[in-house]
């Protein structure tokens, strides 16, 4: 049997391909010090991800003014700790899971308790502890809508889950739309530019069952209504489901554990500006490196860095950083955060503010609101501290507990009278939480400048610790395949076909 020669040439010319490609990353020296500002779960997982892909030489520097978690926090009320900021964790959060096995962590999963959900007047939903009455309640009030709205959910993560096989393959995108259209099409970037009422009311849901039910899920979980973008709107959806979870000690304690396996440096300071600076080598040649000023305790600081990751909000509320004389400008590229006000009070709930008159076996342990003006709280809840207590320092009485309060504003006196019969306990939390949601949504860039990435990009889309740790990774992969010029890897079409046919 003859063999063409056009057998050997092809294979000739895949080695010349490898060896050109090897040839491009030895020329291009390794970066010497990266820069990460901010050190909550998206600036920690992406310091953990850099290292994985440039390796021990390089430095990292973790940059942040205030405590390790960001958003990620805990309070103390009476020797207990309670979650503040991000609370819950999916099941199906694999980059979350994978943090929580490696650094050795332990789960800790959160009873369900009884849900209700309160109109102003009267609970239009409420629990009960028997199955069967809770599927009559949930046909009589809204049909087939609760089942078919288990089957959109589960539809969305099957396509989201996507994600994972690309980072696992290093591909990596260089816009948020570019991720989120190689995750579920077109569906998935519509949704950006319409609300989840929308989304829902075209995907056939009806409206007494969108405002009874999908917006307190969106109050709750974002502090805002059914008007926030289709995108944030499932996830916040998804986050309703059975078996979230939380990490045993406090959700913080992966960013904690993050910055120890980075092997990182955590710099206290505040970031004031970035300007990029051309010096010259030891060779005689010259290259480009980012001059980063931050103030300390000591006074201003600047540090020189071959790549820049911002891993916190653009806004002057949460990081005022100037980007100094570049062409054309960089400036803050962030939407408006939402304000959310987190209470802890502990004390005994006053039932007859929602309806249950005196005496009264109130068995809800978490009420959610309707988007009814008159309202000033979104959700209250009874909490569990993060880390399990014996029975002997759990008040015997039951209707005395912890309740977590969120609302749009901080709660008077008077409003606390209206909540609780009596209390002896409050602690506030003020959070800009997440971005004020209004479609159409316009994606900040990821690449903000040749080797300057900005991680929260993606929060405009969805605010969530995954979505943190997997804008974390993809700019990981991102920096890592523009350092070396790995363009193969860059915004690939087509990948869930592709990924089919390697395997």
């Amino acid at each position: 049997m003859q063999i063409s020669a056009a057998v050997p040439l092809m294979f000739l010319s895949v080695i010349l391909c490898s060896l050109r490609a090897a040839a491009v990353q030895e020329l291009r020296h390794p970066p010497n010090r990266i820069a990460v500002v901010g050190a909550g779960i998206g600036g920690t997982s992406a310091a953990y991800f850099l290292r994985q892909k440039f390796g021990n030489h390089v430095q990292i520097d973790i940059i942040e003014k205030g405590e390790v978690g960001g958003r990620l926090s805990t309070v103390e009320m009476e020797g207990n700790h309670y979650e503040a900021g991000g609370a819950v964790i999916h099941p199906l959060n694999l980059h979350m899971k994978t943090f929580v096995k490696e650094l050795g962590l332990s789960p800790r999963h959160l009873d369900a308790g009884l849900l209700g959900i309160y109109n102003g007047e009267e609970f239009v939903f409420q629990q009960s502890e028997w199955l069967l009455i809770n599927l009559f309640k949930m046909i009589w009030n809204y049909g087939l809508n609760f089942l078919r709205m288990y089957m959109w959910v589960e539809d969305m993560l099957d396509k989201f889950m996507r994600i994972y096989r690309y980072q696992t393959f290093d591909y990596s995108f260089s816009t948020t739309e570019s991720l989120l259209h190689a995750m579920g099409g077109d569906d998935f970037t519509a949704r950006l530019n319409v609300t989840i009422d929308e989304t829902l009311q075209k995907s056939g849901f009806s409206q007494k069952f969108i405002d009874d039910i999908v917006a307190p899920a969106m109050r709750v979980n974002y502090g805002q209504d059914a008007k926030v973008n289709g995108f944030v709107g499932a996830v916040s959806l998804a986050g309703c489901d059975s078996g979230l979870w939380a990490v045993e000690g406090g959700n913080k304690l992966v960013c904690s554990g993050l910055l120890y396996a980075s092997k990182a440096q955590l710099v206290k300071g505040t970031v004031t500006s970035i300007e990029e600076k051309v010096r010259p080598t030891k060779s005689g040649t010259t290259v480009s490196l980012y001059e980063v000023k931050y103030e300390t305790d000591k006074g201003p600081i600047l540090d020189m860095y071959d790549i820049v990751v911002i891993a916190a909000p653009l806004i002057k509320e949460i990081n005022n950083i100037k980007f100094l004389n570049f062409d054309p400008p960089i400036e803050a590229v962030s939407k408006p955060y939402h304000q959310t006000v987190a209470t802890f009070v502990h004390g005994r709930i006053n039932a007859s503010f929602f309806g249950c008159p005196k005496p009264c076996q109130f068995s809800v342990s978490e009420i959610l609101t309707t988007n009814e003006p008159t309202l000033f709280i979104n959700s209250i809840g009874s909490v569990s501290p993060v880390k399990p207590v014996t029975e002997s320092v759990i008040s015997k009485a039951s209707d005395i507990k912890v309740w977590k309060v969120f609302s749009p504003e901080p709660l008077t006196d008077e409003h606390l009278r209206l909540l609780f019969e009596s209390y002896h306990a409050v602690i506030v939390r003020n959070w800009m939480a997440y971005p004020k949601y209004t479609p159409p949504e316009k994606m900040p860039p990821i690449i903000l400048h040749r080797g300057i990435y900005y991680l929260n990009s993606i929060e405009m889309a969805a605010s969530a610790m995954e979505m943190s740790a997997i804008s974390a990774k993809n700019i990981a992969l991102l920096s890592y395949h523009r350092w070396y010029g790995k363009d193969g890897q860059i915004d690939q079409e087509n990948l869930v076909e592709r990924l089919k046919s390697e395997l």
